[in-house]
């Protein structure tokens, strides 16, 4: 469980009304559960439904090719970059 402080810490250079937004979707997609502690100053904390910690364990796979391959990723991107509209990407 994450309260709103933390997550706003791991989640750097995010806004706090996106970050609201986020989680209010992701809570919507039953991915987050939000707890309310109704007290002053407010306090929620955020975890994970199962639904999101299965999301997670199968993202694992994908983070784990994203790292072996960030190079070869990162050349297409910078390739990508100097692309004008109307040209095609080299074959």
């Amino acid at each position: 469980m994450l309260g709103g402080d933390l997550l706003r810490r791991a989640v750097r250079d995010v806004s706090d009304k996106m970050l609201i937004q986020q989680l209010k979707e992701l809570e919507a997609d039953g991915l987050v559960k939000q707890t309310d502690y109704k007290e002053v100053p407010p306090r929620v904390d955020y975890s994970l439904t199962p639904l999101g910690r299965s999301l997670g364990e199968a993202l694992v796979p994908l983070c784990a090719w994203g790292t072996e391959h960030m190079a070869e990723v990162s050349r297409v991107c910078a390739e990508r970059a100097t692309w004008t509209r109307r040209e095609r990407p080299p074959v």
